[in-house]
């Protein structure tokens, strides 16, 4: 009978961090262990300089650790060739930047097109409604506000149905309100899709809302809830 739980939680498992440790000209985090599973929500909190953002980057194969290592589906991340990391990036993980990294060459639409023509998947106008965002699509970027930009950036990395979202505070540059329409559209998406969320935030509010919540603290990562 254990053995048969064990295999059944094996099977929830979409991402796992084990013995992570890095550094650049001092120690940043030692020998870090994390567990992402399907339907679920983590939160990462802690100081300005913690790691926060560079732990995340690790997870999302943005960036290679110094020890340890990271899988996805049973694969170790950091062992794949690089066409089958860009394959990964483009169809299976999600990254929401603080940087929101949009074209700004290109309207709003044209900006969510991008990823549903890479994806195969089709533009959810229900989102957009959802997001606040539905009337701007035939701005340009630059004609958009910080939090709508946000927004958008968000849509346009749910456009393309991923199975990991990787957040470095998205809901930064929002007010309370939105912050909150944001979040509960993210929470959707991962029950909705099976799908899994890991976020970095400063506002504890938003991370107590998460299945998990995590802090960095003297080089390691504590389990708060």
């Amino acid at each position: 009978m254990e053995t048969m739980t064990q295999n059944i939680d094996q099977s929830t498992i979409l991402l796992q961090a084990k013995h992570i440790s890095h550094s650049f000209d001092y120690p940043l985090f030692n020998n870090i262990d994390l567990t992402l599973n399907k339907k679920e929500s983590i939160a990462i909190i802690g100081a300005s300089g913690s790691g926060k953002s560079t732990f995340l980057n690790i997870l999302s194969s943005l960036l290679t650790p110094n020890d340890g290592l990271v899988t996805y589906k049973n694969k170790n991340i950091y062992e794949l060739n690089d066409n089958e990391i860009l394959k990964i990036r483009r169809d299976e993980f999600g990254i929401i930047f603080q940087s929101h990294y949009l074209f700004r060459g290109f309207n709003a639409r044209e900006n969510l097109e991008i990823a549903s023509i890479l994806s195969d998947e089709d533009i959810n106008n229900k989102l957009l409604n959802d997001l606040n965002i539905d009337f701007v699509m035939e701005q340009n970027i630059g004609e958009l506000s910080g939090g709508q930009q946000q927004r958008l950036s968000i849509a346009r990395v749910l456009t393309k149905k991923p199975k990991v979202i990787f957040a470095d505070e998205p809901t930064g540059n929002l007010d309370k309100e939105t912050a909150k329409i944001v979040m509960d559209n993210l929470f959707k998406y991962i029950k909705d899709e099976s799908s899994a969320l890991i976020i970095v935030t400063h506002e504890d509010d938003i991370a107590f809302e998460c299945d998990h919540v995590y802090k960095f603290e003297s080089n390691t990562l504590k389990k708060l809830k």
